[in-house]
């Protein structure tokens, strides 16, 4: 597969997920438009080389060098992406530019360096005391505690980087980590007056001609912006008004430049630590804040969102009303549910706690692997429970994104595990930019196979995510890896989630939910990609492996029970309903047509298959019949039948296409 980067419009990135701008999903038809040449085999995507600043010989950097140095950092991450932004709101030179362009700016940066490097000075100096006289090992949770504190005394910045440091195993220490995890973003909000005339000043007009009625108190206030409800006046509807806090982006533009000033002082330490240079990190950063502090962005995130799940009736998105937001104002639908972590609250509303769950982890799975764009911050004031049992998102200012490249190599690690294949786990951390392009991945192969293997070997009933990352966090910490943002943020999102699923149910099972949604998608979806994986999982060193089959029906058909218990699907005579894509059983037909054109065109899978039915010199019937048993209530056998024989003079063209391709290739 040839590595290959994708251009957006003018947006951010979060706007490249959106389904009319992704490459179409080929068909099953289509899906022999390659051939696997070797069913058994991995496929691969290369690694994206390694960039490095430019700079002249003899150390003095020009206009020209000091632009293409600034900009390294960001076509590497673009190349790790596998996308390229034309229009960015964050670059190193903006900011700069931004930053220098106002009246006062030196003094401005000087003083505001001092406050910084005296206060983050004092702190490694406190540090360095207690290594030298043999204390830090026992003065570790006050120094956590002082670093927390420290980082919010110096504002939304620090707050917003200790929020990122509280998901970097990579940067600092798991016990550093934890308390940096309570970090709090809430701040005292600011006065009304100011908060109503920014609004004013982006609708163009009177708050009384907009809305008949705005709450006196913010619901919530952060250091970035706080909330108000409000009942438009035209519709009587009650909104939710997020405003910005005033004067707020000269301070995170001034503390950029800061940061990326500081960060090119630790490249050395950066280089033998993470592989990277310190600058491609506070770009990652920088990046990420930016475009929580443009409202524009999140009203388009939160249009993306419902594309996505328009189609879905146990997710509820807002609807935004762009005519009356702006940059620094953005107006949505109140989302009027029970938060997720009362569970007496969603007991009382008669909600079925295992479904619920089974739909929040099914919509958080759909988000990471399918659509490629998650919601980035779901803690438990961001998501709630609907009392029809839908699951409803708010605050869409931090997602991520991840191309259809890095998720093929999700999939693939997810492959590569089931297959106990480590040297090929070490691999994807390359292909999916944890680990610098050439690094020798040899040393961090059996520390993967320790901590898969320790904690699958518990089986589904001990393992949790939690436990997991306490050991990969150990793993990123001695070894050169980079964990990149958006996997950070993916991390974070699994442990907030899984978190919020212990709190409403204890004893809940995260893989007894994910296994069989992942199953589902691996039979089910027609894409040719995950075709290619489901074929790796079904193969194991040339051997058909029928246990695995059988049990990913079972799990796939226990996904589509489990989701239709949602008393979302039970509703009826609505608008919508039509256009819901409700799975009352599990749909083999289109995997099963796909099967029959591969056994016939595929002379490689073809002669697998037939081995698999005569292993050890005998007839293999039984497994056939268990097979067929496990979906004979699911598939319509007849109607299936007809439609391989509609497709019958498609599959003999391409048949007598591979004959000829092998017969020329012959010659």
């Amino acid at each position: 597969m040839e590595f290959y980067t994708t251009c957006l419009p003018r947006s951010s990135m979060s706007y490249c997920a959106h389904p009319r701008l992704s490459p179409p999903i080929p068909q099953s038809k289509q899906f022999l438009s390659f051939r696997i040449k070797n069913a058994a085999s991995t496929s691969s995507v290369p690694a994206p080389p390694a960039t490095t600043p430019s700079s002249s010989r003899n150390g003095n950097i020009t206009t020209k060098s000091l632009t293409e140095k600034l900009s390294s950092a960001m076509d590497q991450l673009d190349i790790e992406r596998g996308v390229c932004i034309p229009f960015r709101k964050y670059t190193p030179e903006t900011v700069r530019n931004k930053v220098l362009e106002s009246r006062g700016a030196i003094l401005s940066l000087i003083g505001r360096g001092v406050e910084i490097v005296w206060n983050l000075g004092l702190y490694w100096s406190a540090l360095t005391y207690d290594c030298l006289v043999g204390r830090d090992e026992e003065v570790v949770p006050y120094r956590a505690r002082q670093l927390r504190n420290l980082l919010c005394n110096l504002g939304p910045s620090f707050i917003k980087a200790g929020q990122v440091l509280a998901n970097r195993p990579d940067i600092i220490r798991e016990d550093y980590m934890n308390e940096l995890c309570i970090l709090q973003d809430d701040v005292p909000p600011f006065p009304n007056q100011e908060a109503f005339s920014i609004i004013e000043e982006e609708l163009g007009q009177p708050l009384e001609k907009v809305f008949s009625r705005i709450s006196s108190e913010t619901i919530a206030a952060a250091s970035l912006g706080q909330v108000y409800r409000a009942t438009l006046r035209e519709t009587r509807e009650d909104v939710a008004i997020k405003v910005q806090r005033p004067g707020i982006e000269p301070i995170i533009y001034r503390d950029l430049f800061l940061f990326r000033t500081l960060a090119s002082f630790l490249n050395g330490i950066s280089l033998r630590k993470l592989g990277c240079n310190a600058e491609l990190i506070v770009d990652e950063f920088g990046e990420k804040l930016l475009e929580e502090l443009d409202y524009t962005l999140e009203a388009r995130n939160i249009e993306d969102f419902l594309e996505n799940f328009k189609n879905d009736p146990t997710v509820k998105i807002p609807r935004v009303y762009k005519q009356l937001s702006g940059r620094r104002v953005l107006v949505m639908e109140w989302i009027d549910g029970i938060r997720c972590t009362d569970p007496e609250a969603v007991k009382e509303a008669g909600i079925d706690v295992n479904g619920f769950l089974t739909v929040g982890v099914s919509a958080a799975l759909r988000q990471l692997l399918e659509f490629g764009l998650f919601h980035g911050d779901p803690h438990p004031g961001n998501i709630f429970a609907m009392r029809d049992g839908r699951i409803a998102y708010v605050d869409f200012g931090n997602v991520a994104v991840l191309s259809q490249q890095n998720k093929q190599i999700l999939i693939d690690a997810v492959v590569h595990a089931v297959n106990e294949d480590y040297a090929e786990m070490a691999n994807d951390f390359t292909r999916l930019g944890f680990l610098a392009s050439g690094t020798d991945v040899s040393p961090i192969i059996p520390a993967l196979e320790a901590i898969w293997q320790n904690s699958a070997g518990k089986g589904l009933a001990d393992f949790n995510f939690r436990s997991v990352t306490g050991k990969f966090n150990q793993l990123v910490y001695n070894y050169p890896i980079r964990i990149p943002e958006r996997f950070s943020l993916v991390i974070r999102s699994l442990l907030t989630q899984e978190g919020i699923c212990f709190t409403l149910k204890p004893d809940f099972k995260f893989l007894e939910v994910a296994y069989p949604y992942i199953a589902k998608r691996l039979l089910t979806d027609p894409n040719p990609a995950l075709r290619e994986r489901l074929i790796q999982v079904l193969f194991k060193d040339g051997l058909f492996q029928w246990k695995r089959l059988e049990n990913l029906i079972v799990l796939a058909k226990e996904n589509v029970a489990k989701m239709n218990q949602n008393p979302a699907l039970q509703v009826t005579n609505t608008q919508n309903s039509r256009n819901w894509q409700v799975e009352k059983k599990l749909d083999l037909t289109e995997t099963i047509k796909d099967g029959a054109r591969m056994f016939l065109i595929d002379a490689g899978i073809r002669r697998q298959l037939i081995m698999a039915l005569t292993e050890d010199s005998k007839l293999h019937i039984q497994e056939l019949v268990d097979v067929y048993r496990l979906v004979e209530d699911d598939v319509d056998i007849p109607a299936v039948a007809f439609e391989v024989l509609q497709d019958l003079p498609s599959v003999t063209r391409d048949l007598m296409l591979s004959w000829s391709e092998a017969v020329l290739s012959d010659r």
